[in-house]
């Protein structure tokens, strides 16, 4: 008897929880952490248990954007920032030469160590519980999930389903000619989950990610690079390390770069890539190409850059950060070792392009519960998602909703104005993707609000009110704020004589004032800083930890653009008040255009701040929305 003309009523129940979370990637990981936290009795399942918290690709979290994603997940109550705080081997604040908004922090992690550390963490968890095995199928009645059947015939009972499969639906590996069914790393594939998705309707798509080659460390030429070294001064991702001493950088970097030889041999082989010989039919990232679409679609470069990183201090493996392909493995050795560097590397894993299937996150609420199957909640790459930051914020919110849902609450929607990941969210479930999404600061239209200093401020409290965040990070947070706040309404009122002030500020490359200026004023001033007011400081001085510090300098000296944001978000706010139901028939409200009409039938947007960002719905749907919710409401008040 097969598994398929088995009733699923005569499968062996071997377990009802609350939650089941399907796949142990970054998402599975922090769903099933938080939904355990907030109380649920948990199951998180995967097909190997060495794929928990797996690195298959860039063994770092955080940079230009996903930093930001790595502290508002932290000051939720989530577990990535604390784990890579356990296990970084080097620490960098990117964009430094740029304004607050968009300093990112990264951190090369030791990935067999991330993998340990967070097993360790999901294993130690009370109410979680962490299974090996493979999802098959969804017991889905009535339009409600139920639970899960795994390939072994049996089956797990639940409130509510967490999809969190990564790449490995449908997944299959490419590497020139070479094609064969697998998950990332050499691990299994998940095919039959993968055809019951499209079997029950769900609407499902190809998409397509790729790795670079790695290469034995002891084989490579390091005096040929430019050596990149990490930040003298570490700063944690975790606001529950503040003040800590969490360790030091313990391992270079290198930069080297590709060269016309380089160009040559791919170019003259483009048509033995899996990319280019029309083998793959999945959508690649953009933001992230194989190097034979650099090569190709920027013929005018001379060179690419390429980064050096080792993936742990247990192995001699090394991540070559830029140089992903799919061309055949001769050709791999070849264009690699005309790299300065790496003429004499030897290749122990090839770089290979891998396809999997994931769901059109239209099809989702922005709590991330499938808009057809109550009670069913979506997370990660199985989203349209790239990367693991965007994976794990999206898994954590996947976690606290599937717990509101059952407790029957409101679930949290984070706005575009509060955090990157109500950014991430939204793009996703109100505008769709045609690739894999990768978050960046620019895509955030608030980014100056939206630092990486201040996510605590932003989301703990509201996390507090969720139930993700434990009382211990919420006090930690509110002693923070404390020192904070009372260390900004000092110095807006602390002031020195005026001819003390002006000698201080001649000292400092400032040009004096008449004014008798606050230290806040004078801290306005591009050449003041916090630290240089307190030579002429006559009170005691807080003790206060560097962010505490930072987030004071940023707040005084960037005040105007700050406040001009708010402003923005207020106006914003007057949409996002408006109230959308999800049973209004669209197709009835005279005057919207017809593209509009089928849009907002298929989103169902929640307000109409939600459906002003909807291609296709234009200003003077906007208006129309507005006019017909006002006679509702007038309405509704006759009707009292």
């Amino acid at each position: 008897m097969t598994k398929d003309n088995m009733n699923k009523d005569n499968i062996p129940v071997m377990g009802t929880y609350d939650v089941i979370v399907v796949g142990a990637g970054h998402a599975g990981c922090e769903a099933g952490l938080i939904a355990a936290r907030m109380g649920m009795n948990t199951l998180l399942l995967c097909i190997n248990l060495e794929s928990v918290a797996m690195m298959p690709c860039n063994p770092s979290i955080g940079g230009t954007g996903k930093g930001h994603l790595v502290c508002e997940i932290d000051a939720l109550g989530g577990e990535m920032g604390l784990n890579i705080d356990k296990t970084f081997l080097q620490s960098k604040m990117l964009n430094t030469s740029k304004g607050p908004a968009v300093h990112s922090l990264r951190a090369q992690a030791d990935k067999n160590r991330y993998h340990l550390e967070m097993k360790k963490t999901i294993e130690q968890e009370p109410n979680l519980h962490l299974k090996q095995a493979e999802v098959t199928d969804l017991v889905i009645e009535n339009g409600e999930v139920q639970g899960v059947v795994t390939r072994t015939f049996t089956r797990y009972n639940a409130k509510a389903v967490i999809l969190c499969t990564g790449t490995f639906l449908g997944g299959k590996i490419f590497i020139g000619d070479s094609v064969f069914q697998s998950g990332p790393n050499g691990l299994a594939a998940s095919t039959e989950l993968s055809e019951k998705l499209y079997e029950y309707g769900f609407p499902m798509r190809r998409f397509k990610t790729g790795t670079p080659a790695r290469m034995l460390g002891k084989t490579l030429h390091y005096e040929r690079m430019k050596e990149q070294n990490g930040d003298d001064e570490i700063v944690p991702f975790s606001f529950m390390n503040e003040g800590k001493d969490i360790g030091e950088n313990q391992i270079s970097c290198w930069l080297s770069y590709t060269n016309g030889e380089t160009h040559k041999i791919i170019l003259d082989n483009l048509d033995k890539s899996a990319m280019y010989s029309g083998n793959i039919v999945g959508v690649g990232p953009r933001y992230c190409p194989s190097i034979e679409d650099k090569v190709s679609r920027f013929k005018d470069r001379e060179r690419h850059q390429l980064f050096v990183e080792p993936e742990g201090l247990d192995t001699d493996e090394m991540y070559i950060q830029g140089m992903s392909s799919s061309l055949p493995e001769d050709i791999q050795r070849e264009f690699y070792h005309s790299i300065p560097g790496l003429e004499d590397a030897e290749i122990v894993r090839p770089a290979y392009a891998i396809e999997y299937d994931c769901i059109d996150p239209l099809s989702l609420k922005p709590s991330l519960e499938n808009k057809i199957v109550k009670n069913l909640f979506c997370a990660g790459q199985f989203n349209g998602s790239s990367g693991y930051e965007e994976a794990a914020a999206q898994g954590l919110m996947a976690g606290i909703n599937a717990v509101r849902k059952i407790q029957e609450k409101t679930p949290l929607i984070l706005g575009r104005d509060q955090a990157y990941i109500g950014v991430l969210i939204d793009d996703l479930v109100t505008k769709g993707t045609n690739e894999p999404y990768r978050i960046m600061t620019s895509r955030a239209e608030y980014r100056l609000l939206l630092r990486q200093d201040n996510a605590d401020r932003r989301l703990t409290t509201l996390g507090y009110e969720y139930g993700s965040v434990s009382e211990e990070r919420y006090q930690k947070f509110m002693e923070k704020k404390t020192h904070v706040d009372e260390e900004m309404n000092r110095i807006s009122k602390k002031n020195v004589a005026t001819e003390v002030q002006n000698e201080f500020l001649r000292n400092h490359g400032s040009s004096e004032s008449e004014k008798n200026l606050t230290f806040a004023e004078m801290m306005k001033r591009p050449e003041i800083h916090y630290a240089d007011t307190a030579e002429i400081d006559d009170e005691t001085r807080p003790s206060l930890t560097r962010n505490e510090r930072y987030e004071i300098e940023v707040r005084i000296k960037y005040d105007g653009y700050i406040q001009k944001q708010v402003a923005q978000v207020e106006k914003l706010k007057k949409l996002e008040s408006k109230s959308l139901r999800e049973d209004i028939d669209y197709n009835g409200i005279g005057g919207l255009r017809l593209e509009a009409r089928q849009k907002l039938t298929e989103i169902r947007p929640v307000n109409l701040g939600q459906a002003s960002r909807i291609s296709g719905v234009s200003p003077a749907d906007i208006n129309v929305l507005l006019i017909y919710l006002e006679k509702e409401s007038r309405k509704e008040t006759s009707h009292e």
